[in-house]
């Protein structure tokens, strides 16, 4: 793993290419440092050497750079360490505790190993305390225990805080593993420092998908073989430059926006916007609330159980808890989406492009998929864990609708209508009859009857202006989910 899937964009190649790349002057202070204090990396360094390493402290974890005796400064990390996703700060304690200095030991002649020089230190302080104390009336039994206990633990207890610091953060040696996690790094920092200079929701989310995809990068690369973990590291770094462009997109979206406002202003409110005037996009159409005509029809072909191409033009069908968009307003208790909705970066991820996959996996053009079908698919709902949490979803894809963040077809269906696309293709609805007093079945024909129906009406919608699924999408995954159909 030593080339880039892409070239990322150049505001983001510049991160980390060399050590504190936005504070020069800060590397010469600390080249000086180490070249009084320790060994610097040159001919003369044997492997036995302890380098001096200076660290450079991120959002996301550090670098740690080796001091080159030429002057020059390093092109290579020597090691880096990613912070776990969500961090608190008690772990960013645990990220400057493993940055420290390393601990000066002393070589013990007359035993194998050597001691630390701090645990000698306590040693001596604990014993002239230890002295004192028994001088003034101290009980033996009390102070003897402490003297001893002290330089232990100035020995060991390093150690055993060391081990529980590295269960939040990744630490990374090796050439090749810190070349390549140094490239995702710097993708990252982009997206920090757009985060960090925005309030928009897309901006700080894809700041904290990007700390995930770096600290399972970090996770794949501390066994130091990228050859084995290649699959695995190549499609995370094509996510993360995905993430990189589509916030690139954003700020120069969101750039020309506010130029365009400005100029708006300008022209006072009196003048034309022009023939390019932004028109708002209409995000809920009007409800269907007329009733299905609920007669036997031709059975719709099922989609094939075995592998097929993508399907990217279909739509997600799914129920809800009915809500009114306005007084005076019909109840709206179903919804209809395009499937590229699944990857909106307000959607529960990676929930919802594995939903998106699943969806997607060979569809015809244009149809739309109950999510009780998925269910059905996926061994009545028994596999939805390994797929993913569909009541998140769908919950974030509502608030996706309401809040207009993408284009859907709300739906007032009735209720004979509505429990048919809540139950299994194959699955039967009861309903009683007044009228006749008796039950009424309702199968699979009048399940595709509502529909055909809705099919119809969407593409009426559809054919004056496609659906628009939102912005900044993620991309879709690659292959089917584990446990799909």
């Amino acid at each position: 793993m030593t080339a880039t899937l892409h070239t990322p964009p150049r505001a983001a190649a510049r991160h980390h290419e060399r050590p504190f790349t936005r504070d020069p002057g800060r590397w010469e202070r600390e080249r000086s440092r180490a070249l009084r204090t320790g060994h610097v990396r040159d001919d003369s360094c044997s492997a036995a050497c302890e380098l001096v390493l200076v660290h450079e402290r991120t959002s996301w974890g550090w670098l740690a750079w080796t001091v080159p005796g030429d002057g020059s400064p390093p092109e290579i990390p020597h090691r880096i360490a990613v912070l776990a996703p969500g961090a608190t700060r008690k772990h960013r304690l645990a990220l400057r505790w493993l940055a420290r200095r390393p601990a000066q030991r002393i070589a013990l002649d007359s035993v194998p190993g050597s001691l630390r020089f701090s645990a000698a230190a306590v040693a001596l302080v604990s014993l002239v305390a230890g002295l004192f104390a028994m001088s003034h009336s101290v009980p033996v039994d009390v102070a003897l225990p402490a003297m001893l206990l002290a330089p232990l633990l100035a020995e060991h207890l390093p150690d055993r805080l060391d081990s529980r610091a590295r269960e939040h953060v990744h630490i990374v040696e090796g050439d090749d593993a810190c070349r390549y996690l140094q490239r995702l790094a710097a993708l990252h920092t982009s997206l920090v420092q757009a985060a960090a200079g925005s309030d928009r929701y897309e901006l700080r989310r894809s700041a904290e998908i990007g700390q995930n995809v770096l600290w399972d990068a970090a996770s794949l690369l501390q066994a130091r073989d990228t050859r084995a973990v290649s699959d695995g590291l190549i499609a995370r770094e094509r996510l993360m430059l995905q993430l990189a462009r589509q916030v690139a997109q954003i700020i120069q979206r969101t750039t020309h926006e506010d130029g365009t406002a400005d100029e708006d202003q300008r022209r006072g409110p009196g003048r034309p916007l022009g023939p390019n005037a932004p028109v708002a996009r209409p995000t809920a159409p009007r409800p269907l609330t007329t009733a299905s005509p609920l007669k036997e029809t031709v059975l719709m072909p099922q989609p094939e159980s075995g592998p097929a191409d993508r399907t990217p033009d279909v739509y997600l069908l799914f129920a809800h808890e009915p809500y009114y968009p306005g007084p005076g307003t019909q109840e709206i208790n179903t919804t209809v989406v395009a499937a590229d909705s699944l990857l909106h970066p307000q959607v529960r991820q990676p929930d919802g492009a594995r939903i998106h996959d699943l969806l997607t996996q060979g569809r015809q053009q244009g149809e739309i998929i109950p999510l009780a079908t998925l269910t059905h698919e996926l061994n009545g709902g028994v596999d939805w864990p390994t797929v993913g949490d569909w009541e998140s979803v769908t919950i974030d894809l509502m608030q996706l609708v309401r809040s207009g963040y993408c284009d859907a077809l709300s739906l007032g269906l009735p209720e004979i209508a509505r429990a048919l696309v809540c139950t299994g293709p194959h699955s039967h609805v009861r309903a009683y009859d007044a009228a006749t007093d008796d039950f009424v079945v309702y199968g699979s024909s009048e399940r595709d009857a509502v529909l055909d129906e809705v099919g119809v009406y969407l593409t009426g919608i559809a054919t004056e202006q496609p659906f628009w699924p939102g912005d900044s999408l993620l991309p879709p995954l690659v292959g089917r989910p584990a446990g799909g159909r």
